[in-house]
């Protein structure tokens, strides 16, 4: 059923008493719609000026000065991202609310008015989404700052950067003490599958745990007229590409679900020339994170054994990345209860634990939270990929994302830790 995001929050829910948790998501709700129009510019103005892992400082200086000047308390985290505090200073409660700043470093092929004016460079995981709706979020809960404080609540408002590397800007800016005094954290993550003003949520990990390998194999090089006096590595990468996988299938537990696929393969640059060194980069990944936990030497022992009757040197770099986000469930109660009254009773889709990697998962490794999934595709319209040059977004999303998260901190006060 197509969710009608127009209409007013009285028409799915009981006439409002006064103080009602309904009566404040329609306020939720209002204070959204009313900035509709500036929060779409805003995030076209993100998506024309993308901004990769670590660079992200145009985004970070958009979202701290539209929330400072709101009244907001501020404070900017060393290079890039910033963490933004409301509601009551000394709160029985303070739930935090997450978004990722960073671009991918992919060229946009969308031919969008609003496409990215930065070269090799875009938005194509949906970023800009998550930072604008979560701005949106922010803007609705200061002006709810009464009900905020009347509830003993904090809200903290985490802007991340470098969410697309490993392992992921979480453990930076968790140095930076985020989470000190957070009860629970709240986040969402584009969906292009699922339709716009529909999210997706289930209980238990919602994502897969992902390491990012790279597999340098070296040795002596020559001409392809006389392999027998090379090393050939190119044959021992071809090996190392093909058999490694393979060989995982049988190390490891299949209950895991782990799956090594390769996103570069290079080596030479000559038909007739064997090279001295070759190199392959990719990810694993798995459901399982106790497995997750001693995967490395297996896999380059793997490695070691596959290039071994060639003679040539594997360097293996193996680069931790993140762990499943594991969903709690009260979390996911209070994000469902949230955009049923929202969004309509029909809202909320259960779904799968999909092989992507979140850094949301280190956060969640140390306070009980839940994402969701959001939609963004136009009903009716072309199913997208994440990752990909030509990813759109139907717009809505951002206004669906702000008052999921807004409305999210007020479902969650029942079930919060005090």
């Amino acid at each position: 059923m197509t969710t009608d995001l127009t209409r007013p929050l009285h028409q799915s829910a009981a006439a409002p008493e006064p103080g009602s948790l309904a009566q404040v998501l329609r306020r939720v709700e209002d204070e959204v719609d009313a900035r509709a129009e500036e929060l779409l510019a805003w995030r076209r103005e993100v998506h024309q000026q993308p901004e990769i892992c670590w660079e992200e400082h145009r985004t970070t200086e958009l979202v701290a000065g539209v929330l400072s000047e709101a009244g907001a308390r501020v404070r900017t985290l060393p290079g890039t991202g910033a963490v933004v505090d409301l509601g009551h200073p000394e709160p029985r409660t303070r739930i935090a609310l997450r978004a990722d700043l960073d671009a991918l470093p992919i060229e946009e092929v969308t031919g969008l008015p609003y496409s990215s004016r930065t070269p090799g460079a875009c938005h194509a995981c949906g970023h800009d989404v998550h930072t604008i709706g979560l701005l949106g979020a922010g803007l609705a809960l200061l002006a709810l700052d009464e009900e905020l404080h009347a509830r003993g609540v904090g809200v903290r408002l985490v802007f991340q950067p470098a969410e697309e590397t490993h392992p992921g800007g979480a453990l930076k800016v968790m140095d930076d003490g985020v989470l000190d005094g957070v009860d629970r954290m709240l986040a969402v993550h584009c969906d292009p599958s699922v339709d716009v003003g529909s999210v997706g949520l289930r209980v238990g990990p919602i994502t897969a745990a992902s390491d990012q390998v790279h597999v340098v194999i070296s040795g002596r090089g020559g001409h392809t007229s006389r392999p027998h006096l090379t090393q050939d590595i190119t044959y021992a990468l071809a090996k190392v590409v093909t058999e490694v996988p393979a060989a995982l299938t049988r190390r490891l537990d299949p209950r895991a679900a782990a799956v090594l696929v390769w996103g570069v393969v290079r080596a030479g640059a000559a038909a007739n020339v064997i090279p001295a060194q070759g190199e392959a980069l990719g990810t694993l990944r798995m459901l399982d994170p106790e497995l997750w936990e001693v995967v490395e030497p297996i896999f380059t022992e793997t490695v070691d054994a596959v290039v071994a009757p060639y003679g040539v040197k594997a360097t293996v770099h193996y680069t931790k990345g993140v762990p499943p986000v594991d969903n709690e469930n009260s979390s996911v109660m209070a994000m469902s209860k949230a955009a049923m009254l929202l969004l309509g009773a029909g809202a909320v889709q259960p779904t799968k634990q999909s092989m992507g990697g979140e850094d949301l998962g280190w956060y969640l490794q140390q306070v009980p939270g839940a994402m969701a999934r959001l939609g963004t595709r136009t009903p009716g319209g072309p199913t997208y990929e994440l990752h990909q040059g030509d990813l759109v977004v139907d717009e809505r999303s951002v206004l669906v994302a702000a008052k999921l998260l807004a409305g999210s901190v007020f479902t969650a006060l029942g079930e919060s830790r005090t």
